[in-house]
């Protein structure tokens, strides 16, 4: 942990500190920023303060002493619930605003670690409470030039791997061989394994109506069958199979067939164009050093397929921070299911992945953005035209 670089962070929020608290291990954020483990079992409440300026503190129980050893800084410690108050007001040291992993109205359910009865109390201490999330994003969402490597290298091989996997439909349809979207799946896992990648679930492969459920997956006793005729969408996601290596997710849409309906590459060249129009909002404000939030990415997409008729249709985020978790916690393109303000900083990586879903068959288009100083790039191949299968 670099408590100057987390303090410099605090500093720049214009803010007094950053409280941490956990109880029973729920905060996984804390012990990543914090970079410990603690000592034993977490039966008991702790709280670590990094002030602005100054020495950490920390409140522990008498129960569990031992809980914050491997943190620097002065300790207290507390058994009663009155001085368990007393105490984390001297820890708090006059200190007016703080962060901590809260997210106002649970905007942002990634953040919003600390329970509604901890926030109150805190208030009632005179502090007012910030959310954190911009400082997790700092030190959890940023990648590493070895992370950035490794990404690129998933998506050489995850980007073969999709070829491979239309081209198992294909031939399987031309020999007349029964093709289920289940063992499409199966063959892609496969792929990952013989390929160094691993992925924590999945992947998507759907079928006309299946394509318009954006989570849907094929189980062995519920896969529909590939037949000519069919739109097949294709999600998957991996990364290498090393420490701290992140993700590479991408969707890609296919028709059995030599001809597309007209309504299939109308909605297709929908998503395409909204897809683009997002990327280009990224790409411009980074040239321009431009500060942009995660709702004007969303912004972007969803205005064009709005305009076009389709707004009803689009009901999921144009896109999410990915990570070393494939749903990452840094800032998630995202003006629907809740309004993401959270700046879009460099050397993170999301997903742009509009998408229209309709009755019969989706259309979903996705691709990775990752966003440097002064520049933004898709990380991989980006699909242009339905592949005819």
């Amino acid at each position: 942990m670099n408590i100057e670089a987390i303090q410099a962070a605090i500093r720049a929020e214009r803010l007094d500190g950053w409280l941490f608290f956990d109880h029973h291990q729920r905060d996984p954020l804390a012990y990543r920023i914090l970079q410990f483990a603690p000592q034993g079992i977490v039966s008991r409440r702790w709280y670590y303060f990094i002030p602005a300026f100054g020495e950490p503190g920390k409140l522990a129980h008498r129960v569990e002493p031992f809980t914050l050893d491997a943190l620097p800084g002065s300790q207290r410690l507390y058994s009663g619930w009155r001085e368990q108050r007393t105490e984390l007001a001297r820890l708090l040291g006059g200190a007016r605003r703080v962060a901590m992993q809260y997210s106002p109205h649970c905007a942002i359910p990634y953040v919003a670690m600390v329970d509604a009865g901890t926030i109150e109390l805190i208030r009632e201490l005179g502090v007012d409470i910030a959310s954190s999330a911009d400082l997790v994003q700092y030190f959890e969402a940023r990648w590493t030039r070895q992370q950035f490597e490794a990404h690129l290298e998933a998506g050489r091989r995850v980007d073969e791997i999709r070829r491979l996997a239309f081209q198992f439909i294909g031939d399987a349809l031309r020999n007349r061989r029964p093709v289920r979207e289940w063992d499409v799946q199966t063959f892609i896992i496969s792929q990952f394994a013989a390929r160094g990648l691993v992925a924590d679930h999945g992947p998507n492969v759907s079928v006309n109506a299946n394509a318009s459920n954006p989570h849907y997956e094929p189980h062995p006793d519920s896969s529909a069958e590939i037949l000519p005729g069919a739109v097949v969408l294709i999600d998957l996601w991996a990364k290498l199979n090393q420490p701290h290596a992140v993700y590479y997710d991408i969707t890609w849409m296919g028709f059995c067939g030599a001809t597309p309906p007209s309504a299939l590459e109308n909605v297709f060249d929908i998503v395409r164009e909204a897809r683009d129009r997002a990327i280009r909002r990224v790409q411009d404000a980074a040239a321009a050093r431009e500060r942009l939030r995660g709702f004007q990415v969303d912004d972007a997409a969803r205005s064009y397929i709005e305009e076009r008729g389709y707004g009803d249709y689009f009901f999921h985020r144009t896109g999410h921070s990915i990570g070393v978790d494939v749903h990452g916690t840094g800032a998630n393109m995202d003006n629907l299911e809740t309004h993401d303000d959270r700046s879009v900083i460099p050397y993170t990586c999301f997903s742009i992945e509009p998408g229209i879903y309709l009755g019969d068959f989706g259309v979903r288009s996705e691709v990775n953005v990752f966003v440097d100083e002064t520049s933004a790039r898709v990380t991989g191949e980006k699909q242009e035209r339905l592949v005819l299968i």
